[in-house]
């Protein structure tokens, strides 16, 4: 069957569509993205304003087109931290279902960390042992691990890339004082954390996904999205720490021109890495894989799964 996945994330609305069959690999057939950059349209109050949330019901009546004309039999929606957090989420909710027909699923952070766990697992597969799985996406970081497809333990933190550029860092370069702060705070958050993994004992496999490890990677001398999803994509502690002082004193439009660094994702990169760095540093990694699949082929994952079962 044909499915669709729309993921109501923080920084895109990025619908999936994929040839999916219980027992196989997910193909996937047609992307449909928009930067919409949710986490950015809450008001003071922590609400998503009625302009952010026309904005998001119009990229939503573009992702449901765009699901008919490609045959999706079934659209998955979801919703991720920006929704999740909306001090409005319950009227944003409403208005969706009322003005789409679409009643997107809200994922606690926990959920999304697992529906990631998971992918990576089918991607790696058995033989991949004990995996500690982490994940940066625009509000929020996930860490997983476990030996099995459910983890044995799954946490969220509020250590997204967009979320954070937009609380700590306002300058364009940031101010090395702003940058100094954030790397405080993202390194307690994150060792707060580490007691509940560490006492499972060390993985065998760490494996990273999202689109900010992805160009951390790049950046680092990995293989290119050209390259297809296939191609063994690595990314090393000494590297990123290389690059780390380099992004700091470069601005958004400098970022940009590097290569594998998209423009929309260039002012959110440094977070990212400050982010990535300080997991890479207190969970004692010094390699990682970056997984091609994560929350949205998690998603697809368990939708068969239940296919299989009924």
């Amino acid at each position: 069957m044909r499915l669709g996945v729309l993921d109501v994330g923080s920084n895109t609305v990025h619908l999936l569509v994929v040839d999916a069959h219980p027992g196989a690999r997910p193909l996937p057939a047609h992307s449909h993205k928009a930067e919409l950059r949710l986490a950015q349209l809450l008001d003071d109050s922590g609400a998503i304003g009625p302009d952010g949330i026309d904005k998001l019901i119009g990229v939503i009546h573009g992702a449901l087109q765009a699901a008919e004309d490609k045959g999706a039999e079934e659209v998955l929606p979801f919703a991720t931290s920006a929704v999740r957090e909306a001090t409005n989420a319950d009227d944003v909710l409403a208005r969706v279902k009322d003005e789409t027909g679409v009643e997107l699923q809200v994922l606690t952070g926990a959920e999304e960390a697992r529906l990631t766990f998971l992918a990576a697992r089918r991607w790696f597969g058995w033989s991949a042992g004990k995996l500690l799985v982490l994940d940066i996406g625009g509000g929020s970081l996930e860490i997983a691990y476990g030996m099995d497809e459910e983890p044995d333990a799954a946490v969220s933190l509020p250590l997204g890339a967009g979320r954070l550029t937009a609380g700590w860092l306002p300058g364009d370069p940031p101010e090395a004082e702003d940058i100094r702060a954030l790397r405080r705070h993202v390194r307690a958050q994150i060792a707060r954390t580490v007691g509940e993994f560490t006492r499972f004992g060390a993985p065998d496999h760490v494996v990273a996904t999202s689109k900010t490890f992805k160009q951390l990677a790049r950046l680092a001398g990995a293989a290119r999205s050209a390259d297809g999803l296939y191609a063994q994509r690595e990314l090393k502690r000494e590297s990123l720490e290389a690059w780390v002082p380099r992004l700091a004193g470069m601005t958004v439009v400098q970022r940009a021109e590097l290569p594998g660094v998209s423009e929309g994702r260039a002012g959110q990169l440094l977070a990212g890495a400050l982010v990535a760095e300080g997991a890479m540093d207190l969970f004692g990694v010094e390699t990682l894989e970056v997984c091609p699949w994560a929350l949205r082929e998690g998603v697809i994952l368990r939708k068969l799964d239940h296919l299989t079962v009924g």
